[in-house]
């Protein structure tokens, strides 16, 4: 394999923004694990797929165990997988906690601990987080707070990464988004959505995927929470 040709894990996967990254990142000839509840198995050598719930510690070890045997070493790990729960602070349930800080908080944990643990022996990594720009600033009218909980712990611990790791040569960055066009959100939602930001319209997934891209080719950056948010997190 060329020094070029990284090795990168996508969690959520299936669909939405997860796919898009999977797509450019096999467009600049890297391959790619990826995994999300509900994946199929892609028809591409070039790509892993590794069905599970992110939240359970053993597909963390699945899809990390699968991808070094495949590929022989991890060099990105974009941690998209997410859930967000729109609710009165009040009427969140326990099993609503239990979702969202699986998926966001376990979800994050179990597979950048086993990510880093490859990245050490190369003495070489990137993680990249997905998080959201509410975490900063939080809109009324949209209730976040599990969100924020989550989100924005994931942002400091984004930077706790990054200062740990930094002469080990793995960096750590987060993704900030605002309101993305996207499976998420349905359509006739669209101009309501768009209006929360400042710019007045949501953004594109593309938008997310060369946020995480430009991360991943950037040697210099690390520690960065980069809001890819229509000017949300600048205030209104």
């Amino acid at each position: 394999m060329s020094n070029s040709q990284k090795v990168v894990v996508v969690t959520g996967a299936s669909q939405g923004i997860g796919a898009e990254v999977v797509k450019a990142f096999r467009e600049r000839g890297h391959r790619v694990v990826a995994t999300a509840r509900s994946i199929k198995p892609s028809d591409d050598s070039n790509i892993v797929t590794v069905a599970g719930d992110i939240a359970d510690p053993d597909t963390a070890r699945r899809v990390i165990r699968e991808g070094v045997a495949r590929f022989g070493r991890i060099d990105t790990l974009v941690n998209n997988a997410g859930i967000f729960v729109a609710k009165p602070f009040t009427s969140y349930t326990a099993e609503d906690y239990a979702a969202v800080t699986g998926v966001n908080l376990a979800g994050f944990f179990h597979i950048t601990q086993l990510a880093i643990a490859e990245m050490e022996k190369q003495s070489s990594g990137h993680i990249v987080t997905i998080t959201t720009a509410l975490a900063d600033h939080a809109i009324d009218g949209v209730p976040s707070v599990l969100a924020s909980l989550t989100k924005g712990g994931l942002n400091a611990a984004t930077k706790s990464l990054a200062i740990e790791y930094a002469k080990r040569g793995i960096r750590a960055n987060a993704v900030a988004p605002g309101i993305i066009k996207s499976p998420m959100h349905a359509p006739e939602t669209h101009a309501a959505l768009g209006a929360l930001h400042p710019v007045g319209h949501m953004g594109e997934m593309s938008d997310i995927v060369n946020a995480i891209v430009y991360l991943d080719s950037a040697p210099f950056v690390t520690g960065e929470i980069l809001h890819v948010d229509g000017g949300q997190s600048a205030g209104h």
